[in-house]
């Protein structure tokens, strides 16, 4: 991505002031309790620099207020793992920020920033995991020049098919819930060999297909069967006729169309 470094932060700020260099984004540090830093290549020097923070870019001169490091990015990064997601949804959209001056400040989606921790053998001391702490980063390319990384509850984004005239404030309370599906104890497959688990009726109980009887599938597999549906109809076989049976109440039924 291409942009402009503030000559100043090449040297250290021992001048440069007001200058801009060209240059065009080539990686991001994330190190945990700091703010992101960008690796830079400078096409005129042919060089590489390295680690600056965000407020050391702009991607045109600058247009108004320049706002501080710690308004463009308000949280420093919670991980030494990073990713960059560019959400499609997103992408090109229209968005703002809500500042800690309590100010809007309108901008352009580009992509996101995210963390994790990729190795459960590495302790993790950090909040990347946590539900009701965890945050991703949403670079926008505001309006003025400068570019802000936000977190999702800071930021409002417009698609012009789908955003009305007239928005509803997001008035909603942090994530506190942990979400796993693999936490019921009932549910214990250790064994069944079947590769759906379709001979499983239910906990601690499986059944056989019988001989001379050819099994088809589970109920939604044949949803367009011309077969009444009858309560407790799960699974089906043939018959050597071509008779569909269903296993009904503990047993092999025919149900008659």
């Amino acid at each position: 991505m291409k942009v402009f470094v503030r000559a100043e932060y090449l040297y250290d700020f021992e001048r440069g002031h007001g200058d801009l260099v060209e240059g065009i984004w080539c990686s991001v540090k994330s190190h945990r309790g700091e703010a992101f830093r960008f690796e830079t290549y400078l096409p005129e020097y042919g060089a590489l620099y390295d680690k600056l923070p965000i407020h050391a870019f702009l991607w045109k001169p600058l247009e108004g207020e320049d706002l501080p490091l710690d308004m463009l990015q308000i949280w420093d990064a919670l991980s030494y793992y990073v990713t960059v997601i560019e959400k499609p949804l997103l992408s090109g959209l229209r968005a703002e920020f809500f500042g800690k001056d309590k100010q809007l400040h309108k901008g352009e989606y580009v992509f996101t920033l995210d963390g994790c921790n990729p190795d459960p053998r590495i302790p993790d001391f950090t909040f990347v995991e946590t539900v009701d702490e965890h945050k991703s980063y949403n670079l926008l390319k505001l309006d003025s020049g400068q570019f802000a990384l936000q977190p999702n509850n800071r930021c409002r984004f417009y698609d012009p098919a789908f955003t009305p005239q007239d928005m509803k404030f997001p008035d909603f309370k942090v994530a506190t819930v942990k979400w796993t599906v693999e936490n019921k104890a009932k549910w214990r497959l250790g064994d069944v060999s079947g590769f759906t688990y379709d001979n499983r009726t239910e906990p601690g109980k499986v059944f056989e297909v019988p001989s001379g009887l050819e099994y088809m599938g589970h109920l939604d597999s044949l949803a367009m069967l011309p077969i009444k549906r009858k309560p407790g109809q799960t699974w089906t076989a043939k018959d050597p006729s071509g008779r569909i049976v269903w296993w009904i109440d503990e047993q092999w039924q025919e149900v008659v169309a």
